[in-house]
């Protein structure tokens, strides 16, 4: 959304840009559902500064694992993925922690 200027606020002076995915905490942990399958739960982006759609379709590619987004704000992906989700996001420079 960084990109997108819809306020008329030219860009130097954007509240916003002070903020960067390194200030984002995010939490990585699994879920046990029913039947004994896993669910890795990925916590803590913000809907607004990011497109939280777009990065649990780049997580679903990479992880090879079908997923959804929860209220605009979590995402869960099939399975136990906590070592490649966590790498995958730090490459993307958010700062993770795996519960």
């Amino acid at each position: 959304m960084k990109d997108k200027n819809f306020t008329g606020i030219p860009k130097e002076l954007q509240p916003w840009d002070g903020f960067s995915r390194d200030s984002q905490s995010i939490k990585i942990s699994v879920d046990k559902r029913r039947y004994g399958k896993n669910v890795t739960i990925i916590e803590g982006i913000d809907p607004k500064e990011e497109d939280i759609y777009e990065i649990a379709k780049i997580l679903k590619k990479k992880v090879a694992a079908g997923g959804t987004v929860k209220d605009g704000k979590t995402v869960e992906l099939q399975g136990d993925h906590r070592p490649e989700v966590k790498k995958i996001l730090d490459d993307m420079g958010f700062k993770t922690e795996v519960i």
